[in-house]
């Protein structure tokens, strides 16, 4: 299957930046609310492994590394570099997402500086607001405020990160899809950078209530350096 098909169907599930494809969306279960908490956590040591496996071992061993506590993102390993390395959890998918409860999914995913400082406290305070049990309409409304009201800061310049793993599962039916790039601005315009056009191996996804655009660009090789199948 190539490239583009897989991310047309995919594209809605990808956590990093947290859109999902509709032809996977309507073939996965229905995760209707939060299931008990203890599926969404994992093993300290295992989660840490996973959060660096998202980029080269160049980038992610002086990274900071956050891993998911009862309240929310704890710092587990203090870096040099100003990356950040995560696991991502399903409510960083859309709001209408159907697998945004889907306690199942991981998504390696490593910040760099301006990403780190300008879009990873929105996944902070999404992640606080779900684990505080509030309802996703409630999270929305709280995250759109805060941005609107620069509570929460606009994209840096440069913000991106890798998502490199091959251990991920970013939806139930592709696994850990492809190892990509995402590229971070607030609310850009697609077409700019040539996105979704036949052949430009750029894919776009606009989340307009978060004034957020990312542009995602597949890569060949996984954090380990093998070439992507």
């Amino acid at each position: 299957m190539q490239i583009k098909t897989i991310a047309t169907k995919f594209a809605a599930m990808l956590i990093a930046i947290g859109a999902v494809g509709q032809v996977a969306a309507q073939k996965a279960p229905l995760y209707l609310k939060m299931a008990p908490l203890e599926q969404y956590l994992m093993d300290r040591n295992a989660e840490i492994a996973l959060a660096r496996s998202a980029a080269p071992d160049s980038i992610s061993r002086d990274a900071d590394v956050m891993v998911l506590g009862r309240n929310g993102y704890e710092k587990a390993v203090s870096g040099k570099n100003g990356f950040v390395c995560m696991v991502d959890r399903s409510w960083a998918s859309p709001p209408e997402d159907s697998g945004f409860w889907n306690p199942t999914l991981r998504g390696p995913i490593c910040f760099n500086p301006p990403a780190a400082r300008s879009l990873l406290p929105r996944t902070y305070e999404r992640t606080k607001l779900m684990l505080s049990g509030k309802t996703k309409e409630q999270m929305v409304s709280v995250i759109k405020a805060a941005i609107e009201s620069k509570k929460l800061p606009g994209m840096e310049p440069g913000a991106m990160c890798y998502m490199l793993s091959k251990q991920g599962i970013l939806n139930e039916r592709d696994g850990h899809w492809h190892p990509h790039l995402m590229f971070f601005f607030s609310q850009a315009t697609p077409p700019a950078w040539g996105a979704d056009l036949d052949g430009s191996g750029v894919y776009a996804f606009n989340d307009k209530w978060e004034h957020l655009t990312t542009y995602l660009v597949p890569v060949r090789k996984w954090s380990d350096g093998t070439l992507d199948q």
